[in-house]
């Protein structure tokens, strides 16, 4: 038996850990999208043609080798990134694994995969696991603003008591969460903003909206606004937006045309109109493009890009609209803006984003962000430090 074969098959009370094909991956992943809180687009096969430099693995928990998606009990797609000068890797699994989050028994899933990515070579492995750990309501979060005020500095209206013990769990193994404040420039965001559309009308929708939101849409619609959906051709144009976009508002994602090309590309490949691009135009130019992803009865809006010319006219407003209206009309249970900052203080500049999407009466949900871990070994807490030491100089 090789060695990775060996590290798969674990001990007794252990789940029986081993690379699974695409499509049986694909096939476990397509049974558990059938709610709000199936698994995330970075997890989905597709997502490792997307991240270029990293090498992929699609693995299972079963019982055993050749296991059938139906047998499966979690699945993780790992990204894996080979450290400068050595055969090490840190592994990578965004969003992931998917996995039963509510086992007491972490070890019985977690201790196969981490025996697994030792025998592949990775030093370290970053997590990201599913539940949420606490909520409030976009009501609650615009009474409390100020300076110096945090998300965190008010009363929650939602405390999820597996959030809790999963991030007590992780602690208790050795794990360490990404980023002192959940604003960890490398790791995904830890405060996201939601807009639950179960069970609510399109009048619902419009009443959730604050006054400011909806008098933002009839201006965009007086005014001629009009929204469609593009395809592969207009993401050079959306990109000239995005950069605008990142000049105006102070921000830098870092991502060139290319990769959202490469995006597009290989999310539809796996699943036709899973990533769409929404584009507002008005008297014949395109005055803003937002990117949305849809996995199951999840719909994300990913990334927004608007010119400077003729804000007046509220073209971002009427995408927002017009994606969350098309969220509903798939059968969606959330529209999930994505992330947040923490800060409720009107002073500093990234609170206008969050301050933007409270508009829509939603909510903001603090996931249990990412989680890292070095594997034993002199040789990996030494390359995992040197690791901390790179990711902190970039």
């Amino acid at each position: 038996m090789s060695a990775l074969l060996a590290t798969a098959r674990c001990g007794q009370q252990d789940a029986w850990l081993g690379p699974v094909s695409a499509e049986t991956y694909r096939a476990f992943l397509a049974s558990r999208t059938g709610s709000a809180l199936g698994p995330g687009f970075l997890q989905c096969a597709s997502w490792a043609d997307v991240k270029v430099g990293w090498e992929a693995r699609l693995l299972g928990w079963g019982p055993q080798d050749g296991a059938g998606p139906g047998e499966l009990s979690g699945v993780a797609l790992v990204l894996l990134r080979r450290f400068p000068g050595t055969r090490k890797y840190f592994a990578y699994l965004p969003e992931g694994p998917v996995a039963d989050w509510s086992d007491p028994e972490l070890d019985r899933w977690l201790n196969p995969l981490l025996r697994h990515l030792r025998a592949e070579g990775a030093f370290a492995v970053r997590i990201g696991p599913a539940p949420a750990y606490r909520r409030w309501n976009a009501a609650g979060l615009k009474m409390h603003t100020g300076a110096g005020r945090h998300v965190s500095d008010v009363l929650t209206c939602e405390v999820d008591p597996l959030g809790a013990a999963v991030a007590e769990r992780l602690r208790a193994r050795g794990w360490q969460r990404c980023g002192d404040d959940g604003e960890d420039n490398d790791a995904q965001p830890r405060y996201v903003f939601r807009v639950p559309l179960a069970g609510r009308t399109t009048d619902d929708l419009w009443s959730g909206l604050n006054q400011e939101w909806r008098r933002n849409i009839r201006r965009a619609h007086k005014s001629g606004v009009e929204v469609t959906v593009g395809g592969a051709a207009d993401l050079p144009e959306f990109y000239r937006l995005l950069k605008i976009t990142e000049e105006r508002d102070g921000f830098r994602l870092g991502r060139s045309l290319t990769y959202y090309e490469r995006q597009y590309a290989a999310l539809n490949a796996e699943e036709p109109g899973r990533m769409k691009l929404y584009l507002a135009r008005h008297q014949g130019e395109i005055l803003a493009a937002h990117t949305m992803v849809t996995v199951g009865r999840r719909i994300w809006y990913q990334t927004g890009a608007s010119a400077d010319r003729r804000r007046e006219v509220r073209p971002s407003h009427a995408l927002q609209w017009k994606m969350m209206l098309d969220a509903h009309a798939q059968g969606a249970e959330v529209y999930d803006m994505c992330g947040v900052p923490s800060t409720l203080d009107p002073d500093v500049r990234s609170f206008g984003l969050l301050r933007w999407k409270l508009g829509t009466g939603g909510h903001v949900a603090e996931t249990l962000g990412e989680w890292e871990k070095p594997l034993s070994g002199t040789t990996n807490q030494t390359l995992y430090r040197a690791f901390q030491m790179y990711m902190a100089r970039r």
